[in-house]
């Protein structure tokens, strides 16, 4: 008894000394009350993770100790972005199109309430994202669970219009249901992890958007910005000059990419009225160059920058501070230039990771940018020493171009935006579940194809015959 009565009272001078240790520390980060920065990683909303050394926040925080980064992990692919109400037993679970989000609300009300123990201030939160970080943070501010979680977002090639309707979410719980043999949820239930697991892997790369529900998502997603929803907080949001070249890598390279996005454009463009697809041919018309990289710049304005341009003006007629930025910092891999997620590596400070920059990023320009994200996030505003980020507004269009020499510039393509702007209603987005490929490309490819086997075929007759 005494032994144990002694272990007992070891354990309790433990406990004192640990709560007096974390009493001390929860004063002294009170104290601190740093500048908070909460980060939604990128994955087209099917994968990735806080564990991407890309978006490693050490070496941010290394050069700005008063701020505390936070990168956040939320359910992807068939856990996080599926419409079960196809399947009998779907009714109930209406929030499954989008339990992703509802992660990130989650853990953006854990961050408000316990934040203060490690040295945030709960009151100067900012977040930021990139690709389908940048989609979540601009759906975040016009969901009413998320009010009042955080004070300031960042939007890095992403926007609203990064989201499926209905429709568009039907073929993924199609895919499903044709891998998994399912007539309902419950057959779903049944399924162990590792099949699921193994289910996912197969049609992952077909997976969903958010969806706009109508529930936690409006049906047009532009329309708490239109109607000042959004007014108290304040935004950065940008693209960069050549988005869609990213997709270069990302399906094998140059050769599949230059049959497979002719493919996309038609499909897309069947959709489109008449008088709509004039106003396309117009914008084509407009551009000089090889048609890929014509359709490539459609794509660059559709489903990026003229999103981006949307929500920036809307915020500013209600009053709404918003910074716009155009990155044009190119990257040395051939055919990339100023792709989708370029930029990630100067945003960190993590220059060796060369993934989409092709080689070491430039360590001026990174400091540059993270100096102007960090002073955003402690202040609304993005300047730095020698260089005066204006705010946004619908007269002028102020703009950032960030290159290694950045400047401001007023009304960036301004051609492009007017000719491209009155077909934002339609939502381009990335979906290829359901591409038709029956489209004059395939044919006039089909018959080239035949016209070159015709003419080897000749060729080799005619040398049998000559010899």
């Amino acid at each position: 008894n005494h032994k144990k009565a002694e272990k007992r009272l070891k354990h309790w001078k433990k406990k004192v000394h640990f709560d007096r240790w974390y009493s001390y520390q929860n004063k002294k980060c009170e104290d601190n009350n740093k500048t908070v920065m909460v980060f939604f990683h990128v994955g087209s909303y099917g994968w990735g993770g806080t564990a991407d050394p890309l978006y490693d926040g050490k070496n941010f925080v290394a050069s700005h100790p008063d701020i505390i980064m936070i990168t956040v992990g939320y359910r992807t692919g068939l856990m996080g972005f599926v419409d079960l109400s196809y399947l009998e037993g779907g009714e109930e679970y209406p929030d499954a199109p989008n339990l992703g989000l509802l992660d990130q609300i989650e853990a953006l009300r854990w961050i408000k309430q316990n934040v203060q123990a490690f040295g945030g201030n709960k009151d100067n939160i900012t977040i930021f994202g990139e690709s389908a970080g940048g989609g979540s943070v601009s759906l975040l501010p016009i969901i009413d669970e998320a009010k009042g979680l955080f004070n300031r977002v960042i939007c890095e090639s992403g926007s609203v219009a990064l989201t499926y309707s209905k429709e568009e979410c039907k073929p993924f719980t199609d895919l499903l249901i044709q891998h998994t043999n399912a007539t309902c949820v419950k057959d779903l239930l049944n399924m162990s992890e590792e099949q699921l697991k193994e289910v996912n892997e197969k049609i992952n790369q077909y997976n969903n958007f958010p969806q706009r529900d109508g529930k936690l998502i409006p049906i047009n997603p532009y329309d708490p910005y239109v109607e000042g929803k959004t007014k108290g907080i304040d935004f950065i949001i940008g693209t960069n000059a050549n988005e869609s070249n990213y997709w270069i890598g990302e399906v094998g390279g140059f050769i599949p990419y230059r049959f497979s996005t002719p493919i996309k454009y038609e499909n897309d463009l069947a959709k489109l009225s008449l008088k709509d697809r004039k106003r396309v041919q117009d914008f084509m018309n407009s551009l000089s160059g090889y048609s890929l990289w014509k359709i490539n710049e459609f794509y660059n304005e559709m489903m990026f920058r003229l999103p981006a341009i949307k929500q920036a003006e809307e915020h500013n007629k209600n009053g709404g501070k918003v910074y716009m930025y155009y990155w044009t910092e190119e990257s040395t891999i051939r055919f990339r230039k100023a792709c989708h997620a370029v930029e990630l590596s100067y945003v960190f400070g993590n220059l060796d990771e060369t993934i989409y920059t092709g080689e070491r990023a430039d360590e001026e320009l990174s400091k540059k940018v993270q100096d102007m994200w960090a002073n955003f996030a402690r202040t609304g505003n993005p300047s730095v020493d020698g260089l005066e980020w204006q705010e946004y507004t619908e007269k002028d269009r102020e703009t950032l171009i960030i290159s290694k020499d950045c400047h401001m510039d007023k009304d960036v393509l301004e051609n492009q935006r007017k000719l491209l702007a009155p077909l934002l209603y339609t939502f381009i987005n990335p979906s290829y579940a359901t591409l038709n490929f029956n489209v004059p490309f395939v044919w006039k490819a089909l018959l080239k194809f035949l016209g070159v086997i015709f003419l080897l075929v000749a060729i080799i007759v005619a040398l049998i015959i000559l010899l």
